[in-house]
């Protein structure tokens, strides 16, 4: 069975392994021992309450309980740019008008923006290639909404998630080639690295602070801009379909869309329900089901396709035993995909 649950120091061998298959554009799995460690620590701070609010960073991993192989990884921060600048680039407009002669053009342009500050992220989804079978990418990706819904107190009203841009196979970014490289002397794939280690702020500090007018760019970057990464699309329909959507922003390096929603109007987060738990021998089979208990640092979410009461959920043993939870406990539930909701 795969289990969600939140991530521990043991599991740093497994986490680099993580990071060595993402490759680039995953900035924040670096493959850096000192850096994961680091970010395994935060997470068990946030976790037992001892973190600042712009400290606060909830990373989960799936692991198989008969293995116990570490097979994934995603995580949650809290509010974002309140310890340093969380930069963006805002796509806008700049209107160029002559009424004595007659033109009027508009030109789309790049603004650098701070307009998500204080806004929760969607963070660090990664799924090794082993295990991209039985529908794990959704268990792992939705059950952070499960977390949202049980513990909102701790989020902001907003939630955004940042999507890898566009880069070829060696890593190559158009969007950096035609605008990043000329205030650095590096490749975007060191930029990439610099950014997964902590110097995102300083990186974006030393790009143009005046709007970007995208005609001035090449086709090619052009053509990425607000463009999604081939092996992140799947991952972009989804939140789509839980209500995300693109407003406008994009990754200051590469150009990958930022998308957002009110947290309350994620769907997940809107139709799951707290019922009690009844443990049974057997349950009958039924749609995809995300399941949670309500605990915070030993919070648990699984994945099941069974029938769900009115009043309650039948659930086995070995369901209940990976959730940690007992007879009459509640349980967090979710239909998996937005046309399994319960009517």
């Amino acid at each position: 069975m795969m289990i969600i649950r939140p991530i521990r120091d043991s599991d740093l061998d497994g986490l680099m392994e993580l990071a060595r298959s993402a490759g680039v554009g995953l900035t924040s799995l670096p493959v850096n021992v000192e850096r994961l460690a680091a970010r395994i620590a935060r997470s068990e701070k946030t976790f037992a309450g001892e973190a600042e609010l712009a400290d606060c960073g909830y990373v989960f991993v799936l692991e198989d309980s008969e293995s116990g192989r570490v097979g994934g990884i995603c995580a949650l921060e809290a509010a974002v740019g309140l310890k340093e600048p969380w930069y963006n680039y805002r796509v806008g407009n700049i209107v160029h008008a002559s009424e004595e002669l007659g033109v009027y053009t508009r030109h789309e342009t790049l603004f650098l923006s701070n307009d998500h500050t204080g806004y929760s992220e969607l963070c660090t989804l990664f799924l090794h290639p082993d295990f991209r079978v039985n529908r794990n990418g959704g268990l792992l990706s939705k059950s952070r909404f499960l977390f949202l819904a049980q513990f909102p107190q701790l989020f902001g009203k907003v939630v955004v998630a940042e999507m890898r841009g566009v880069s070829d196979a060696n890593g190559k970014s158009p969007l950096w080639e035609a605008l990043g490289r000329h205030f650095f002397s590096i490749d975007f794939a060191e930029a990439d690295y610099l950014t997964g280690v902590g110097q995102k702020a300083f990186v974006a500090e030393l790009m143009p602070k005046f709007p970007v007018y995208i005609d001035f760019l090449p086709q090619e970057a052009q053509a990425v801009i607000g463009q999604t990464h081939e092996n992140t699309r799947p991952a972009v329909a989804m939140l789509y379909g839980e209500g995300f959507r693109y407003e406008g922003y994009v990754d200051i390096f590469d150009g990958g869309p930022t998308v957002q929603s009110y947290t309350n109007d994620i769907r997940a987060v809107r139709d799951s329900r707290l019922l009690p738990a009844n443990i049974v021998a057997a349950v009958s089979e039924g749609d995809f089901q995300l399941l949670s208990n309500t605990s915070l640092e030993g919070f648990r979410v699984i994945m099941a396709a069974q029938q769900v009461g009115r009043d309650g959920i039948d659930i086995t043993a070995e369901q209940a035993a990976a959730l940690n939870i007992k007879q009459g406990d509640m349980v967090r539930v979710v239909a998996l995909s937005p046309k399994e909701t319960a009517q």
